[in-house]
């Protein structure tokens, strides 16, 4: 018999009836230790009785609160003694079913509601919780906007996939195959079947409200329950309205939810979200045409990593500078550098802002998720103008197939900015960086420890390996001759690192005269041995074959600073500035050249922008010891003394012994006026190995000591007794 107001259950005193359904009363009550209103749902005798509907009220409840999310309705207390019940938090407010009574919602409120009840289905997931009646009856809207998921009366516990092998995901206390549980028109297939359901089926039902919010009707609504079902299986929903039309990309996502295959669904509800969050914050806009330049530009964001074990973020970088490359090499298009790009990992800025800071069209971003030798690449184009989705797909492929999926998405990129391709460009495209799937992860292994320009010597086995593996792996030889060269240049001079840069470097020519960034490993070797006009010819050559790619001018920009050509290197870092605009490294050797020529005001202007850069590039990679000593120098320079000494101990604390922090702390040392100090920090940096004395002669910072005579003897050994 129901309860009435002024009823005690335990702690808890009825007020008054708040509805009842299939399982159960509901009430408000008032919580006499708390003093707070709750809401309590009781299980009445005649189905407390029944140990069916006695199971289903406690899973109800343990599932309910199993999970602790701003989406899922809060569980505070459960009893199953006596009078069963479960309290919850009590909400003010209406379901989604009567909200949407008069029709369908504004498309940004529908889309934001999505987003939550998806976020609420991401937490319960991620618990190994599936729903399994999701519907506009069991989604409540609170007075301040928000949507809470109902009613766990139907969820089951699975066993959330450690790898991408979605098609058969194992399941714990799965329904018997044959039982049919759920609501007509709002279960997935493989639930009308009575087989076996996932997490996928709940993205099904989700894809159904995410319809039912947009148009205002019925996804498979029917006159009958078997009419339903049998639309369910077979039918597509109606189109929208003529009169309230839904976008491109809208429509892209309701068509991957609702798909009969469930291996055809977005994978989880978290790449549910990554596709609903990237349709912006003016979904109901009509696609327009890419808003860019004259000429057509995009951003190759770091893609996410979404594998079990988080242990792809190589894969994942190397991914997304390859399509950088790649995207690069085409004609009529401008690409932004990778560095650019990569400073934005994990911001969670707009995209629309994203774009305007690099001064892109568009930006392509995606995520990897793999498995042993499974991989699932989901990836989309974005108009940085509007954050409108302009392309999106999603790849399930063996590793090996890598390559062609690289292929395939450059080549999509290319056609939605509205490229001709050439044959040159498709040969491009399509060019093959090497045979060997191992060969290519122990290279991008490489480069991600190469990008950070620390423990380089660690990348030697693995380029060593990878080109034992394919001796005809052009970028792999290319990239060896860097590391080698970095490694004579700043980390020890060894004799067999120059002449490993050498033979790399020729290597890599002859397998790959077309890539750029053959020609900038090649120069970098030649200005090792002081061939400064073949280098320079090889840097020259780089710039034409990419003229986004920043290190053909930095690298050159030093040589010929080296070389006293101080023109030359301000023209090439200035450059290289506009290329990568948020390097740090560029402003700051700018203002040696501004100092020498007298011009105060850039050389303030110079140093000022590049502090500011490096305490960025700091924020984000607070080990990045060139930012330390270079940041460092400025500040002494700007008569931040103190500020810039802590900075430039931090990076002797971390490498001491390192040739590039011992002569950098030379350089600051003798700006400071400390002459001992300077001197000897410059000896210790001769003695492990330094040589570049050329660079030594034009380094402005040592002007306080260039008439030393230890500074002479150091700068002219041969001249020294």
């Amino acid at each position: 018999m129901p309860h009435a107001a002024g009823d005690a259950l335990g702690p808890y005193i009825i007020v008054s009836p708040l509805g009842a359904g299939g399982m159960g009363e509901v009430y408000r009550a008032r919580d006499t230790r708390l003093g707070r209103e709750v809401a309590i749902k009781v299980l009445p005798p005649e189905l407390a009785a029944s140990p069916d509907r006695l199971r289903r009220f406690e899973t109800e409840a343990r599932a309910t609160a199993a999970v602790s999310h701003p989406n899922v309705l809060a569980v505070y207390d459960v009893s199953v003694t006596g009078t069963p019940f479960v309290v919850f938090e009590l909400l003010e407010g209406e379901t989604l079913r009567a909200r949407m009574s008069d029709g369908d919602l504004p498309v940004v409120q529908a889309v934001e509601f999505a987003l939550q009840i998806g976020r609420g289905l991401a937490a319960a997931h991620e618990k190994g919780i599936i729903h399994r009646d999701l519907k506009p009856d069991n989604v409540f809207l609170t007075r301040d906007g928000q949507a809470k998921i109902l009613d766990f009366g139907l969820a089951r516990m699975f066993e959330p996939p450690s790898h991408p092998d979605l098609s058969s995901a194992q399941t714990l206390g799965q329904t018997e195959v044959g039982t049919i549980l759920g609501t007509p028109g709002y279960m997935a297939p493989e639930q009308v079947r009575g087989q076996p359901t996932d997490h996928r089926s709940d993205l099904f039902a989700l894809g159904i409200l995410l319809y039912e919010m947009l148009t205002g009707q019925r996804a498979f609504g029917r006159p009958s329950y078997a009419e339903a079902q049998a639309a369910i299986l077979r039918d597509d929903p109606p189109a929208p309205r003529p009169e309230r039309p839904v976008s491109a990309g809208l429509e892209r996502i309701l068509r991957r939810c609702l798909a009969k295959r469930s291996e055809d669904r977005f994978q989880s509800a978290r790449e549910f979200l990554f596709a609903l969050e990237a349709v912006g914050s003016h979904p109901e806009a009509v696609p327009a045409p890419l808003a860019a330049p004259s000429l057509p530009s995009v951003a190759v964001l770091p893609f996410a990593d979404l594998s079990p074990a988080h242990d792809q973020e190589y894969f994942c970088d190397g991914l997304a500078e390859e399509l950088t490359a790649a995207l690069a090499r085409l004609k009529g298009v401008r690409v932004a550098s990778r560095t650019s790009s990569f400073q934005f990992r994990g911001s969670g800025m707009d995209v629309r802002t994203i774009g305007e800071r690099l001064g892109v069209g568009a930006m392509l971003e995606g995520s990897v998720r793999r498995a042993g030798e499974r991989l699932r690449v989901t990836v989309q184009l974005v108009n940085a103008v509007d954050g409108l989705q302009l392309w999106s797909e999603r790849f399930d492929r063996q590793m090996e197939d890598v390559f062609a999926i690289q292929e395939e998405i450059a080549e999509s990129v290319a056609r939605a900015l509205r490229l001709v391709l050439t044959q040159h460009d498709r040969d491009a495209l399509q060019a093959r960086r090497t045979t060997s799937l191992d060969a290519y992860e122990l290279y991008l292994r490489a480069r991600q420890i190469l990008n950070s320009l620390r423990n380089l010597r660690m990348t030697l086995p693995l380029l060593e390996k990878a080109i034992e593996l394919d001796p005809d792996f052009a970028l792999a030889h290319a990239t060896l001759a860097e590391v080698s060269h970095w490694l004579y240049a700043w980390f020890g001079a060894r004799n067999e690192d120059m002449v490993r840069a050498e033979a790399a470097s020729q290597r890599a020519l002859a397998l790959a005269p077309d890539l750029a960034e053959v020609h900038v490993a090649r120069g970098a070797a030649l200005a090792l041995t002081r061939r400064w006009e073949d280098s320079a010819v090889e840097f020259n050559t780089a710039i034409r074959l990419n003229p986004q790619l920043w290190e053909a001018y930095w690298l050159f920009g030093r040589m010929r600073f080296t070389e006293g050509r101080h023109g030359d290197a301000e023209q090439l870092w200035t450059t290289a500035m506009k290329v990568r605009p948020e390097d740090y490294q560029a402003p700051l050797l700018l203002s040696m050249i501004y100092h020498e020529g007298g011009r105060s005001a850039e050389v303030e202007a110079s140093q000022r922008k590049g502090i500011e850069l490096a305490r960025r590039q700091l924020a984000r990679d607070p080990g990045d010891l060139r930012a330390m000593y270079l940041c460092a120098g400025a500040l002494v320079d700007r008569g931040q003394r103190d500020e810039g000494l802590r900075l430039l101990d931090r990076a002797i604390e971390m490498a001491d012994q390192e040739p590039s922090v011992l002569y950098n702390a030379a350089c600051v040392y003798a700006k400071c006026g400390e002459v001992e100090k300077a001197l000897s920090a410059l000896e210790s940096c001769i003695q492990v190995g330094w040589v570049n004395r050329e660079w030594m002669a034009q380094d402005s910072d040592f002007e306080s000591i260039r008439s030393h005579p230890r500074f002479q003897a150091l700068l002219h050994p041969e001249g020294a007794e």
